[in-house]
């Protein structure tokens, strides 16, 4: 069970507060300066790429958006609902029918089920790991953490996250930024980031960028250029750039140029210079657009990620946030140990199903579904029986994965549980396959190799089979 707080904390070491470049967009947003750097004593980089078979999928995604529901979604009451089941298995929750004949979701995802035809929806996906950190790890990275414990810390010897790893291989050709992951970093009790988050054994240099973001706060700060640019209370959304040009103006016509360091010369250019600037801001959406995405925090950073992702960068992460008092609940985020009905029917499912098709429907609209692979995935399931309390616990033997876009067919169960939903019955997918084929689809081959800091070669994935029914 997640215990979680309110500390800042983004990377496994070495960062402080201060390291940490934040500028708004939906209100607060932070950029680990270290992360834009990219030293050369710091980066591991890609050495050699050995030939894939060609097939007409590799490549066909030009970018990747990445939802993580973070506590372990339920299969039962999302995407591999079990109605002829017991309803101490099924649950007091029903299903619907979709848009696919035969295929139905959780009744808490109408508007997801209007749009099955265009997803594809793994029902077979397993870690055989019941631990929130390792578990995770193991779906971010695509390598089984060594331990099964469950508040593991990040070491510089993790694997690199698909973040990272796309970041390294595959760096935008539009953007100063390849991967961004928002809203906040994911964290474990008591505090503790999760490994399997950032560059890890690629250094530093590697890290994907970590934006901190609150859609209520009228504030911006840039920590780290405090002394240069200070903080900003803003009475207006749309005075925001026009108070950072003022600022910029000012101290390029000044010597406080000479006066900064090197990362904080870095920071102010590419704040000062970036395209990222248009897409942060988000009060050149329509309101229409950001209701229709939900007005909370997961849904207005479904909206930025796909603005950034339209901007140029190649991989937006979107973790489910945290809400307020989260640390002192039975159930915080998607980890329902208790009430899991009323927890996934009042809060977690609408979210989630208003902010998901909204974003299918928006990249359908602008054009970009083809070439945006969508992803939406979990560390693990729930468990099949409900507990005493009502809730579903950790379950990684067998839960449910849905993807969308980037040339993946529409329409598509792969794999199946067993009556219960308890148990992989056809098909077993495990996160190396699902990681070699994101990595396949966006154009990058799985067997990549790159050095790690005692230049021993290392593939991207080891093990992993591209899944052909999604890159066929």
């Amino acid at each position: 069970m997640f215990s979680l707080g309110h500390r800042n904390v983004v990377t496994d070491h070495g960062l402080s507060r201060r390291e940490l470049l934040r500028v708004g967009g939906l209100g607060c947003l932070g950029l680990t300066v270290a992360s834009l750097l990219r030293p050369a004593s710091a980066v591991a980089l890609p050495v050699s790429s050995p030939p894939l078979a060609p097939a007409s999928s590799f490549g066909r995604a030009k970018s990747c958006l990445l939802i993580f529901l973070t506590g372990g979604p339920p299969q039962h009451e999302t995407f591999d609902p079990k109605p002829d089941a017991p309803i101490e298995i099924r649950g007091p929750l029903g299903s619907i029918a979709t848009s696919v004949p035969g295929v139905r979701f959780g009744e808490l995802l109408p508007r997801t089920a209007l749009l099955a035809h265009r997803m594809s929806v793994i029902r077979s996906m397993t870690t055989d790991n019941n631990s929130h950190s390792t578990s995770g790890y193991w779906m971010l990275t695509g390598h089984p953490h060594p331990s099964k414990n469950e508040s593991e810390p990040p070491s510089a010897e993790d694997w690199p996250s698909l973040a990272a790893a796309v970041g390294a291989l595959k760096p935008s050709r539009r953007s100063p930024v390849s991967s961004i992951v928002l809203p906040e970093p994911i964290r474990n009790n008591p505090n503790i980031p999760w490994p399997g988050q950032n560059g890890g054994f690629m250094g530093a240099g590697w890290h994907p960028h970590f934006f901190t973001c609150d859609p209520e706060q009228k504030r911006i700060e840039i920590e780290g250029l405090e002394p240069i640019i200070p903080e900003l209370r803003l009475n207006e959304r749309q005075a925001l750039f026009r108070q950072l040009d003022g600022h910029f103006t000012r101290v390029l016509k000044s010597q406080e140029m000479a006066s900064m360091d090197r990362m904080q010369r870095e920071a102010f250019e590419l704040i000062r210079e970036s395209s990222l600037r248009g897409a942060l801001d988000m009060e050149r959406e329509p309101a229409s657009r950001r209701d229709k995405y939900g007005r909370g925090k997961f849904g207005q950073s479904l909206l930025l990620a796909r603005r950034l992702i339209e901007s140029g960068v190649r991989l937006a992460q979107v973790n489910w946030p945290r809400e307020p008092g989260d640390s002192t609940k039975g159930n915080p985020v998607w980890d329902t140990h208790t009430a899991n009905a009323e927890r996934c029917r009042d809060y977690l499912c609408p979210q989630f199903d208003t902010g998901f098709a909204a974003l299918l429907e928006d990249l359908r609209e602008r054009g970009m579904l083809d070439e945006t692979l969508v992803v939406v995935m979990g560390e693990f399931g729930r468990s099949p029986r409900i507990n005493e309390n009502g809730g579903r616990d950790h379950w990684g033997s067998v839960f449910s994965v849905a993807l969308a876009g980037g040339g993946v067919p529409g329409g598509l169960i792969i794999g199946a549980s067993d009556r219960e939903g308890g148990q992989v019955q056809d098909r077993p997918v495990r996160p190396p396959d699902l990681a070699a084929t994101i990595l396949h689809l966006l154009g990058i081959d799985p067997l990549t190799e790159f050095h790690d800091s005692l230049q021993r070669p290392r593939a991207a994935v080891d093990g992993g089979t591209i899944l052909r029914e999604l890159a066929g």
